[in-house]
């Protein structure tokens, strides 16, 4: 097997047969699709198990949890089983392009990159917007671009040889899956050669509402804030005082989403994390002229003026006109 295709299921059954199809319809033959069933309470997996009768000649395998773990054991327990040389994951809500698999794989072997990253469609009802990534000639550089927020560390838009979990025994948080994504940084600081195809081929969707990425309870913030300590005390212990600057500036981009909002109780939840890091704010241009602004406002402050922002950009311009 050239790739292994994880895909946790849970609850989505508006969305799945989208996302199976268009990975049974992937140019690259030799992959297997792990479909881990996190107890899925509704028919996603009776769905999955249809559309997969279509396509005799696709190696699918099912595992089944008997009680729901979350996401990040879903996507260890596909690690578990995978024969993969390189390990792409797929969440169940989303789709892909039918070459994606096979250009990223190309290029890994190219390259003979340990991972190969992508730009990505977020997608919206009826409009799509292109997300360029930033292109880095190591694996260094590009960790520094995750962690100072420039590039993103999510899990799904990257191709990622299976060696680096084994070897260094990388898995996801079981049990905290708010930020769960951070692992990947981990996986980078590993990688010793890296690269980056300038075209999009993942689309990430904005139509489930019940995402898990969209809530943040009291939970999700223990949960959070887990992982990040932990990512810090792996920087920490493998590179020291080297990427203070950049923590920093990772804990500025933890907790830069509390700022879009209207809602004061996440505005305090902004000044209450990490204010060490506050102080790091002026060096942190390279994130967008509008995200560093916003930061700066926080800092000083200022609310009214984000919340001004908020309503008009994000519940007006997004909500309304751009979705």
């Amino acid at each position: 097997m050239k790739v292994s295709v994880i895909i946790p299921v849970y609850g989505v059954e508006l969305f799945v047969e989208r996302c199976v199809r268009s990975l049974l319809e992937q140019t690259l033959q030799e992959i297997e699709l792990i479909v881990v069933d996190d107890c899925s309470p509704d028919n996603s997996i009776a769905i999955i198990q249809r559309v997969v009768g279509e396509y005799p000649h696709r190696l699918v395998k099912f595992i089944t949890h008997e009680t729901n773990k979350g996401l990040p054991a879903a996507r260890n327990t596909g690690l578990a089983i995978a024969k993969g040389e390189y390990i792409f994951h797929c969440d169940s809500d989303d789709f892909v392009e039918p070459d994606m698999l096979e250009t990223l794989y190309d290029v890994a072997k190219e390259k003979d990159a340990d991972i190969v990253w992508c730009d990505w469609f977020l997608s919206f009802e009826k409009n799509e917007r292109y997300m360029k990534q930033p292109q880095y000639a190591s694996s260094m550089e590009a960790l520094k671009g995750m962690l100072s927020g420039v590039m993103k560390y999510n899990v799904w838009n990257k191709l990622i040889r299976r060696r680096l979990y084994t070897d260094y025994a990388i898995s996801f948080p079981a049990g905290y899956g708010m930020g769960e994504d951070m692992t990947v940084i981990k996986l980078f600081a590993y990688a010793q050669t890296v690269a980056y195809i300038p075209k999009a081929f993942y689309h990430y969707v904005k139509l489930n509402t019940t995402a898990f990425s969209n809530t943040y309870s009291e939970r999700h913030l223990v949960e959070l804030k887990h992982n990040v300590q932990d990512v810090l005390c792996f920087l920490t212990d493998r590179y020291g005082e080297a990427l203070k600057t950049e923590m920093a500036f990772f804990k500025l981009d933890v907790k830069f989403p509390f700022l879009i909002s209207d809602d004061k109780k996440r505005y305090n939840l902004w000044t209450t994390w990490y204010p060490e890091a506050n102080s790091y704010i002026m060096q942190h241009k390279n994130v967008g002229v509008r995200r560093w602004l916003l930061q700066l406002l926080a800092a000083k402050g200022q609310f009214g003026l984000i919340r001004f922002y908020y309503r008009f950009v994000h519940k007006f311009v997004y909500g309304i006109i751009f979705r």
